[in-house]
C-alpha cells in the first residue's frame, strides 16, 4: 500500500493512500464525517486486484494535518480537487459516503472544469441533499431533501462535542449509525478513529455540513450515478428516492435493515455494497 501526502494551496499536509495496478480504472473515496480513509478497508480489499483505489483523509481528520481553518465543506471541496490534480486522476469513479457526498456535490459545484476532466461516474450513499429542515417546508419538502433534524438539534449537537460530555454525545451518534445489533469493537473502533479530529474542528465542520443544500446542484449530476439508500439510516430513503429521480438515469440501491441497511452500510454488509459497487463500476 503507498502511503503519502500532498500538500495543499493553503498549506495543509492531506494523508492519501493508493492500492491496485496504476493502469487500473480510478475509484476514489471521499469519507464523511470525522471518519477516515481506514473505513473503506473492506472496499479497498475487494477492489485492489483490479481498480486503481485511491483513500485519504480530509484536513482534520486521521494522519492529515488539523489546523485550526477550513472546517467547511467547499474547502474540503478544494482539498478533494488538490488531491485528484495532484495525483492527476483521470476518469475517476467518486464515492462519497455521508458528508462525503456533500463533499463530491461541492467539487461538482465549484471545479467545473476539473471534474470534466477527470471524473467519470460517481457513487451517493446516504446523504440526502439538506440534512436540516425549514421551518416553513411542507411534509413532503421535507422527505424529499431527506431532512433528519430541525436547525436546534444540529446547534445542540455541535454544542453537545464542544461541552464536557462529549463522550456520551458522541457515542450515542456514533451507535446511532450503525444497527442495533453492531459489533462492541466495531463500535468502539469507529468512535477512536473518530476522536483523531479535534472536537472543536468536528463541531464547526458538522455546523457547516448541517446547514448545506444540494437541491440545486444534483440535478445538474451529468455522469452515471448510483445513489444509495438505507432503511435503518439516521436519514430517511425519501431523500435518496428523490435524488436519484433527479439525476438522468441515476441507479437506486436500497439496503432494507435486516441486510445491515444502517447509515455505515458498507461496513455491515460490504458483500452487498462490494457486489454492488463492482456490478457499477463494470456498465
Amino acid at each position: 500500500m503507498a502511503s503519502n501526502f500532498i500538500t495543499t494551496a493553503d498549506g495543509v499536509r492531506l494523508r492519501y493512500t493508493q492500492e491496485g495496478p496504476a493502469s487500473g480504472p480510478a475509484v476514489v473515496f471521499v469519507p464523511g464525517w470525522v471518519t477516515t480513509a481506514a473505513h473503506f478497508r473492506k472496499q479497498v480489499d475487494a477492489l485492489k486486484s483490479k481498480y486503481r483505489v485511491t483513500t485519504y483523509d480530509h484536513r482534520g481528520h486521521g494522519a492529515s494535518d488539523k489546523p485550526a481553518f477550513g472546517y467547511r465543506v467547499t474547502r474540503l471541496a478544494a482539498d478533494l480537487d488538490a488531491l485528484l490534480t495532484a495525483l492527476d486522476v483521470r476518469g475517476a469513479t467518486l464515492v462519497g459516503h455521508s458528508m462525503g457526498v456533500s463533499v463530491v456535490l461541492a467539487y461538482w459545484d465549484l471545479f467545473v472544469v476539473s471534474r470534466r476532466a477527470r471524473v467519470a461516474r460517481v457513487v451517493l450513499a446516504d446523504q440526502p441533499a439538506r440534512m436540516t429542515a425549514d421551518p416553513g417546508w411542507t411534509a413532503a419538502q421535507r422527505a424529499d431533501a431527506g431532512c433528519m433534524m430541525e436547525s436546534e438539534a444540529a446547534y445542540g449537537l455541535a454544542g453537545a462535542l464542544r461541552g464536557a460530555d462529549w463522550r456520551p454525545a458522541l457515542e450515542a451518534l456514533t451507535a446511532s449509525f450503525f444497527t442495533p445489533g453492531v459489533a462492541p469493537d466495531d463500535l468502539a473502533w469507529t468512535v477512536a478513529e473518530q476522536t483523531r479530529t479535534p472536537l472543536d474542528s468536528a463541531a464547526a465542520l458538522l455546523l457547516d455540513h448541517a446547514f448545506m443544500d444540494w437541491r440545486d446542484v444534483v440535478p445538474r449530476v451529468d455522469v452515471p450515478a448510483l445513489v444509495v439508500g438505507c432503511r435503518a439510516s439516521i436519514f430517511p430513503v425519501s431523500g435518496a428516492e428523490w435524488m436519484a429521480a433527479q439525476i438522468p438515469g441515476a441507479r437506486l440501491v436500497v439496503f432494507e435493515k435486516e441486510e445491515g441497511g444502517s447509515h455505515f452500510m458498507y461496513w455491515e454488509n460490504p458483500d452487498k455494497f462490494n457486489k454492488m459497487l463492482e456490478e457499477f463500476l463494470a456498465e
